[in-house]
């Protein structure tokens, strides 16, 4: 089955088609990043009619580079939801359409099924079952994943995503949007004994998040340091590595509770924050000490992405799985667990 995969969440237009006999077989990225710079964060208008200027031509160069016209197309599989209403509406309005066009079945998929299944496109892909931590600009979540659909969530930030956070923080430092990566190559230049900020919710049991009181943290040594005079390029440095060195602590000590608490021996690591460098080096070290392995998606696939759209969509399609044509799905808020499994499986 040939599926046509659609990403427009938030601010990422991304198409790709997967072959269930052949894999991956090509994906095209717009990121939207530079126009949403200049404003902090993303603006959901702009956002929207990004979508609609680039989605045709990325589904065009994918079809291009996979040497396949429209009418080669098996089924669509778009993105439904969470994510922002109006950007959900353009990837959802344009696969139905398309997919009434050429009489073939249409699928909104899980935003975050999307980025949970992601290394599965990998060549050593993870068996079921494992312990999903998703972390992204809007999640973070630990999932007990026994199969496709088949998710039980563990635990979950009570305020600000992860992803957020390190926004936030950067927006502090002067930095631009978005925040993780410049955090992370700030921190470099840090001096990791200077200051050590909280690691919030790990003093007590449980596999929950909190990262608003790290955020307040890092705004009252910035004032202080300001105040005094001593807000420098080096002083700056050390806030992004003590931010940087409370996040990454903060998810390797859930990982390794939650690896513990179900005992399982793989992990699979998705979202944006899980390109961070720290963050693999830590959870390797985690995860060798208990004979337990770390699985991430390639780079450019823990961002948003056509690709894991396309793969998770490809999976409950091939079990029958379609949208009513012509009811289109855009789901703001979709709690993961609420997914069940593919009938039949």
């Amino acid at each position: 089955m040939r599926v046509l995969g659609i990403e427009t969440s938030c601010d990422e237009t991304g198409v790709a088609l997967f072959d269930s006999k052949r894999g991956l077989v090509a994906d095209a990225l717009y990121s939207q990043v530079a126009m949403h710079a200049d404003y902090g964060g993303v603006v959901p208008e702009l956002a929207s009619r990004d979508h609609t200027r680039r989605l045709l031509p990325l589904i065009q160069q994918v079809l291009d580079e996979a040497g396949l016209t429209r009418t080669d197309l098996d089924a669509i599989a778009y993105t439904a939801g969470p994510g922002l209403v109006g950007a959900l509406m353009v990837g959802a309005s344009t696969a139905h359409g398309m997919a009434r066009a050429l009489g073939i079945p249409v699928l909104g998929v899980h935003h975050m099924e999307g980025h949970l299944l992601a290394p599965m496109i990998e060549d050593e892909p993870p068996a079921f079952p494992f312990v999903a931590l998703l972390v992204s600009g809007g999640h973070t979540q630990l999932v007990d994943v026994q199969g496709i659909g088949r998710y039980r969530l563990l635990g979950e930030s009570v305020d600000d995503a992860a992803g957020e956070a390190f926004d936030k923080a950067a927006k502090m430092l002067g930095l631009d949007y978005p925040g993780g990566p410049l955090i992370a190559r700030l921190a470099e230049q840090g001096d990791p004994k200077r200051l050590r900020f909280p690691r919030p919710m790990t003093d007590r049991p449980g596999l929950d998040f909190s990262f608003s009181g790290l955020k307040t943290h890092t705004l009252t040594a910035t004032r202080q340091l300001e105040a005094a005079g001593d807000l420098d390029e080096q002083a700056r440095a050390d806030i992004a590595r003590a931010f940087e060195e409370a996040v990454v602590d903060t998810l390797v000590i859930k990982c390794r509770r939650a690896l513990d608490q179900t005992g399982l021996k793989r992990l699979v690591v998705a979202g944006g924050v899980s390109a961070n460098a720290r963050l693999r080096e830590r959870l390797a070290r985690e995860t060798d000490k208990r004979g337990a392995r770390a699985y991430y998606p390639r780079g450019r696939f823990c961002t948003d992405n056509g690709a894991m759209i396309a793969y998770a969509g490809a999976q409950r399609l091939l079990a029958g799985e379609h949208d009513e044509l012509g009811i289109m799905q855009a789901v703001p808020r979709w709690p993961l667990a609420s997914l069940a499994a593919p009938a039949g499986t």
